[in-house]
């Protein structure tokens, strides 16, 4: 009898086939009317030498390295892209910056680095790396803001109040002066929500990224 596919080959094969048809070329990888994507292309992700290099529209079959420290910037550019940006983390796979109409002071948004509409989109090892950095990412805002309860959010169509067709999590404190969800607490768009200062948003991230690197060593210490 012949052999049967392995599991993570098809996997990987079927995930490849989906996105050859979804998504040719660059312009396609990175639309320019998608403002996360606009991130993604302005910022980089970290050089690693690897005998063949990371190609973010491959699903599972390219060298793409671990999530690590070396995903966490030390110094961003703010006005790398317009509106600016105060970016958190900026890795092969995922990328993360401020909500520049935060909810709450803290409200980071999580997206995928290449463009996937909704999270029925992603590939396994994307969805493997939000996986990774998502509790990462909540603990940091937790301690940078002193606020310990905190929503996860992820919309998926326009009829769900996705607003930027670009799959992403918002992680958003609940401070004791938040009012309650149930009440007048507006999820999206505009309305109560204000742009954030460019000072406070650059200030924030710092804050955020360093937390992070502490989040990153303490897993490295756990696994000795």
């Amino acid at each position: 009898m012949p052999n049967e596919p392995s599991f993570p080959g098809a996997l990987a094969a079927a995930e490849a086939e989906a996105l050859d048809n979804g998504t040719q070329g660059l312009d396609a990888q990175y639309p320019q009317s998608c403002p996360f994507c606009n991130i993604a292309s302005a910022y980089a992700a970290p050089f690693h030498d690897l005998q063949a290099g990371p190609d973010v529209s491959t699903p599972d079959t390219a060298v793409v390295p671990e999530p690590s420290i070396t995903d966490v910037p030390e110094v961003t550019d703010s006005t790398a892209v317009d509106p600016e940006c105060f970016l958190v983390l900026s890795g092969h796979n995922v990328v993360a910056f401020l909500d520049i109409m935060p909810m709450t002071r803290g409200h980071l948004l999580v997206c995928t680095r290449a463009h996937r509409p909704k999270l029925t989109d992603i590939t396994s090892r994307e969805g493997r790396d939000i996986g990774f950095w998502l509790p990462i990412l909540a603990r940091a805002v937790t301690k940078v803001t002193n606020v310990s309860d905190y929503n996860i959010v992820q919309n998926n169509g326009e009829r769900a109040a996705q607003v930027v067709p670009h799959v992403h999590f918002h992680i958003i404190p609940r401070p004791e002066t938040a009012a309650p969800l149930s009440h007048s607490w507006r999820m999206f768009g505009r309305g109560q929500r204000e742009d954030m200062d460019e000072a406070e948003g650059v200030g924030l991230a710092r804050e955020l990224r360093e937390q992070v690197r502490r989040e990153l060593r303490a897993v490295e210490r756990s696994l000795l």
